[in-house]
């Protein structure tokens, strides 16, 4: 009776250690997986893109070309206003080009990125702008190469993201897109007639050439022909490019780790002079014949830990070097008039500084406006145009150490 007693507990402790061996813990939880499109479906026809005004829900890059301003609404398209009378600024019309990020503008001719592509308009009537040219697939480089349809040899982008519930035994499924970096779309010009950006820029146009940078990559085209673009080559830049700006014979390029100079005497082979390093942070980047003006900021998409105004000397571009550093409270762009800069500084308002001295600019603000919320600014002939998440604000800088409020584009949630 014993020993039947004790075989039966030895078969009961075997279940019951098999069974434990097969129980599985399922669990679950959200993601963001990237939403995929193939370019023909997001390439529309120029007809479908020009659309009647549409309110302005989001604020990416501005531009100014003459009497109107163009300001991007980022991944979606652009909004033309006729800027005649800065109090006033009227909505023309608004072009729908999907991935959208940057524009720039060559003697009437609008050049802007759609995803992969290179599109250009005709701003004869900015009422009608008509599509006169579309370079496809020169821009594949912001977008990694397993973004192709295993079923297909069509270019697929990420149009955006969904959050998604997952199991964890389809985990092997969606691995291969879990926490994954995708590269969705997050000035006085020499030689032309062309436009002005801001310090936030991937575009610009010099000497019958548009430069256009990514993450890591300059793309240049042949401008001389305005309404039909042509590729000329990519050159390596390195990873975290941010901004381009233009000054004279050289490019200023901004980036995570630092400031590039290129000389573009010769405007289809750009040589590189130099490179300003400083610690990781985002970091745009505005010029005299002197100085560099370089803000870093911290941030998710940046990493760092610094925010600071960087005064870098110019003069042997060759050997910048840094002169000062001051503390700001998050630095965006920036902009110069003459001897005064103007600092976005993000949620922490708009500050203007004299910049005569720049050993002493600290101590030389004209102005702290805190309740601007303020990412990107242009001086432009007519108003200073101020960019931030709440709109688009206007001021009269006639006497620089008082801005004049003129006007302000709201947007649309902020009604």
């Amino acid at each position: 009776m014993k020993l039947l007693k004790k075989i039966s507990l030895l078969l009961l402790a075997t279940l019951l250690f098999y069974g434990c061996d097969k129980v599985t813990t399922e669990r679950s939880y959200q993601v963001r997986l990237p939403k995929f499109e193939s370019m023909s479906a997001l390439r529309l026809s120029g007809d479908q893109m020009v659309v009647l005004p549409q309110p302005l829900e989001s604020t990416g890059k501005i531009y100014v070309y003459g009497d109107y301003l163009f300001i991007n609404e980022p991944m979606k398209g652009v909004h033309i206003y006729n800027n005649t009378d800065p109090k006033n600024p009227v909505a023309v019309t608004y072009l729908k080009v999907p991935g959208n990020v940057d524009m720039a503008i060559n003697a009437g001719m609008l050049y802007v990125d759609s995803y992969v592509d290179l599109l250009t308009f005709d701003l004869s009537d900015p009422a009608k702008p008509t599509l006169v040219n579309r370079n496809e697939d020169v821009f594949v480089s912001l977008y990694q190469r397993d973004y192709t349809n295993a079923s297909s040899d069509e270019m697929m982008v990420v149009s955006g993201y969904r959050d998604t519930l997952i199991s964890s035994k389809d985990e092997d499924i969606y691995k291969p897109y879990i926490q994954k970096e995708y590269l969705v779309y997050d000035n006085a010009n020499a030689g032309g007639n062309y436009g002005q950006g801001g310090s936030m820029a991937r575009f610009t146009l010099s000497k019958e050439h548009l430069y256009a940078v990514d993450h890591y990559k300059l793309h240049l085209f042949q401008v001389s022909d305005k309404r039909k673009p042509a590729y000329v080559k990519d050159i390596e830049l390195g990873w975290g490019i941010e901004t381009i700006f233009p000054y004279k014979d050289h490019l200023f390029i901004g980036s995570n780790t630092g400031m590039f100079i290129y000389d573009v005497t010769t405007p289809g082979e750009p040589a590189r002079v130099s490179h300003y390093q400083h610690m990781r942070a985002c970091d745009p980047v505005v010029v005299n014949d002197d100085y560099a003006f370089v803000t870093l900021r911290t941030g998710v998409a940046c990493g760092g830990a610094q925010n600071v105004l960087e005064v870098v000397d110019i003069k042997d571009l060759a050997n910048p070097r840094l002169v000062k550093s001051y503390p700001m409270k998050n630095p965006h762009g920036l902009s110069l008039a003459d001897d005064v800069l103007y600092l976005c500084e993000g949620a922490f308002g708009f500050k203007s500084f004299r910049v005569s001295d720049v050993h002493n600019v600290a101590n030389n603000v004209l102005e702290n406006l805190g309740n601007l919320v303020s990412t990107d600014v242009i001086v432009a002939p007519k108003s200073l145009i101020v960019i931030g998440e709440n709109g688009v604000s206007q001021y009269d800088y006639t006497d620089k150490a008082q801005l004049k409020f003129l006007s302000k584009i709201q947007l649309a949630k902020s009604n």
